[in-house]
């Protein structure tokens, strides 16, 4: 009977990592069907089953499941657009102020202030952007 207990709990468990997508849950599953099978053929008791299902869940936990999200956990998330700008260099095309300038970042003329108020960038002068404020890239000199 606890045999069936541990096969129905491994099956709700590999089923639940569906809604999950961490491992984590399948580990567990697997783990509860590993110590099923055991119960089953061993006929052993609640307490060496739970000492069963800890060992094999360690094993999955530390063993397979590294490798597993290695191969088939989300690359991480590559940056585009705007998102892909600050940190980029660009040319001071006409004089950049507080309140005008133009910049030319990524081959396209960007409106640019600085990120200092006080602070003015001559035409030929390269900036760094800090920022995308809105259609205007927000600029630095660097030090």
């Amino acid at each position: 009977m606890v045999a069936i207990l541990w096969l129905v709990a491994g099956i709700l468990l590999a089923a639940a990592e569906l809604l999950i997508g961490d491992f984590t849950l399948l580990m567990l599953g697997v783990a509860a069907l590993g110590t099923a099978g055991i119960s089953a053929a061993a006929d052993t008791s609640p307490v060496v089953d739970a000492v069963v299902f800890a060992g094999i869940s360690a094993v999955l936990f530390l063993g397979v499941r590294p490798i597993i999200r290695r191969r088939f956990g989300a690359a991480p998330p590559t940056l585009t657009n705007v998102d892909a700008l600050p940190g980029k260099t660009a040319l001071v095309l006409e004089q950049v102020a507080e309140y005008s300038g133009r910049v030319k970042l990524g081959g396209e003329v960007w409106t640019a202030r600085p990120m200092d108020t006080n602070e003015v960038y001559e035409p030929g002068t390269t900036v760094y952007v800090m920022e995308i404020d809105g259609a205007t890239a927000v600029v630095w000199k660097g030090p």
